[in-house]
């Protein structure tokens, strides 16, 4: 019976999609009233300086994300420091963190809400509002940073849901 049971909640999941299936998400990142106009996944790294820190020791500070975005398995835009999100219409939106979560494990960066800052171009991303990024998994760099000026990457992927307002 368990077997016969299993089949219509696991059909149910991939009839509603990944995102409403989930667990609700944090209260801080959240896009009350806003509605999604695209999911993306991004896969790249994030990018790390080494820098001195206000301690006077050295430590990785971040620098950029460079990824793809990627929808049904297709490159559709990419993803660079500022932070800029541009679609191959070439319309484009840079975002400013406005409230984050912590990733799902202690590898993971951060979930983060973004407000779009300035916006370019006239396509598909032009009537952003928010951008939240969600499902992380890696990027946070590990170890010792040993020479000023010293650059390392950091493996991630993220989904990246851009709104609208309404």
């Amino acid at each position: 019976m368990l077997i016969k049971l299993a089949a219509p909640v696991l059909l149910l999941a991939a009839l509603i999609g990944p995102a409403a299936a989930a667990e609700p998400l944090p209260d801080a990142i959240t896009a009350p009233g806003e509605t999604i106009v695209l999911s993306v996944r991004a896969e790249g790294a994030q990018v790390y300086e080494c820098k001195t820190a206000a301690d006077g020791k050295l430590a990785w500070a971040f620098r950029e994300p460079i990824a793809t975005l990627l929808s049904e398995g297709k490159t559709i835009g990419r993803h660079y420091a500022g932070p800029n999100w541009e679609h191959i219409d070439s319309s484009a939106v840079v975002g400013k963190v406005v409230g984050n979560a912590p990733g799902g494990t202690a590898a993971d960066i951060p979930w983060l809400k973004l407000e779009v800052a300035s916006r370019r171009g006239s396509g598909v991303l032009t009537p952003v509002t928010t951008v939240q990024r969600i499902n992380t998994h890696g990027g946070k760099l590990e170890g010792s940073c040993d020479k000023a000026g010293e650059f390392r990457s950091a493996p991630y992927s993220a989904d990246y849901v851009f709104f609208k307002k309404g």
